[in-house]
């Protein structure tokens, strides 16, 4: 709180310096306001022209977006001949000096310029959603990709695992960060209040991921049920109320059903290996009956890399047999045909298990949830037929969903066994799956 006031008579102070200064003198634009929050040096004055840069960028169209961009490529890059100069220097003399100006020489200046720009009152809050823009408009604009290496090298750093903090939601939890929930959900659609009501409601949890310096914004929501065994279908979880209760069944497992990254600017940054491992210590200490702790996950990318094989005459995964079968899920309504299910199931789950375990991208699984999972030290577990008959899990993966186990003895060998080896652990069932057994 104290904190807060400084910072408030910091900015206040700034800004009756900087309403003196300029006077009456034209509007500037964003671009003078950098150029301006560049040069000035006092913490008041530069803390002020920070916001004003924050609140001109806030106010501009994807248009004046894309010209800013292109402006901080061409006016804030490094200067080749300084960093091929002080190159030479350091390969001539590698010492100290010449490692400090290299290194100088070769950090953009628009590093700088958004480390001044954090100064603002919710410099972060607006770094983070210059980067959701960036990486939107990028797409069609690749040459202004370096720029991304600057933000990146910043927001790795900011958001470190360290400085996040974890805490539960439940109907208690202030309104505000609720309605982020519902707006947030990345893995299965909430229509609104009721959905949400019904995942915090009896033998539901969820916890969030938090960073001080953006206290209303979550970073990480994980969605929980608990259970008794592993859950093979999404849709008694997404709605408990339409399964009886078992009564004399012990809840024994916590099911992870559905963890959603929140912040679109902040893709690609990783929040660290044991994010899962921290839910589980805070479910541990509730419950201590808990035994078991997997996911009920998604499988995004399965029809999309089934369909490249498909394209690929010579597809070390399909046969003729396997190709004339697939061309069922062609059929509009193949999921409720039990004839066409019988014949799709066997060619699917050895599909999917070939492309869990040995499906790549750049020497990684090609499917970002088993990246994610096998990176917090899980093991592939079981593929579940039918377990996901949406729209949607029917267009992503043919209805079929992944558990990923976490036992918890096991998770930091398995997290160093992939990191380190690449080795993709799964049980026997799904090694089975792999042998088309």
């Amino acid at each position: 709180m104290l904190l807060n006031k400084w910072l408030s008579s910091v900015a206040d102070a700034g800004r009756e310096m900087l309403s003196g200064k300029e006077g009456s003198r034209a509007p500037k634009t964003l671009e003078d306001y950098c150029a301006e929050l560049m040069s000035n040096k006092g913490e008041a004055l530069g803390t002020a022209i920070a916001n004003e840069v924050a609140l001109s960028y806030q106010a501009t169209d994807d248009e004046a977006k894309l010209q800013f961009f292109h402006h901080l490529l061409e006016k804030y890059s490094p200067n080749p001949d300084a960093v091929i100069e002080y190159a030479n220097a350091y390969r001539e003399e590698p010492n100290y000096d010449t490692y400090v100006a290299l290194s100088e020489a070769v950090e953009a200046p628009r590093q700088k310029l958004f480390k001044r720009m954090n100064m603002a009152t919710k410099g972060t809050e607006v770094i983070v959603s210059l980067r959701r823009d960036f990486l939107r408009l990028v797409k069609s604009h690749p040459e202004l990709k370096p720029i991304d290496f600057d933000l990146l090298h910043l927001l790795k750093s900011w958001f470190n695992r360290g400085f996040l903090t974890i805490a539960e939601i439940d109907w208690n939890t202030p309104a505000v960060i609720l309605e982020k929930l519902i707006e947030y959900e990345a893995v299965h659609f909430m229509s609104g209040w009721d959905d949400l009501k019904k995942r915090l409601g009896t033998n539901r949890r969820c916890y969030a991921f938090f960073h001080a310096s953006l206290p209303n914004e979550p970073l990480i929501f994980v969605e929980v049920a608990l259970v008794n065994g592993l859950a093979n279908s999404i849709h008694p979880l997404l709605d408990p109320d339409s399964v009886p209760i078992e009564e004399n069944k012990p809840l024994d497992t916590a099911i992870f059903y559905s963890i959603s990254n929140c912040q679109s600017g902040l893709a690609g940054i990783s929040f660290g290996n044991f994010l899962i491992k921290q839910v589980v210590m805070e479910l541990k200490k509730e419950l201590p009956e808990l035994t078991q702790f997997a996911t009920l996950s998604p499988i995004p990318t399965f029809r999309r890399w089934l369909s490249k094989e498909l394209e690929n005459k010579n597809s070390p995964y399909l046969t003729h047999t396997t190709r004339s079968t697939l061309s069922l899920l062609n059929e509009t309504d193949w999921s409720n045909s039990q004839e066409h299910c019988e014949l799709l199931q066997p060619v699917l789950m050895t599909l999917c298990a070939q492309y869990l375990v040995k499906a790549k991208k750049s020497d990684k699984p090609y499917d970002p949830v088993t990246r994610f999972h096998l990176g917090n030290g899980a093991r592939i577990e079981k593929i579940n037929w039918m377990g996901d008959t949406s729209t949607k899990g029917l267009g992503q993966s043919a209805g079929l969903l992944v558990n990923y186990f976490y036992a918890i003895d096991e998770v930091e060998k398995n997290h160093e066994a992939f990191v380190n080896k690449g080795t993709i652990v799964h049980s026997k069932e799904v090694a089975k799956l792999l042998q088309g057994n």
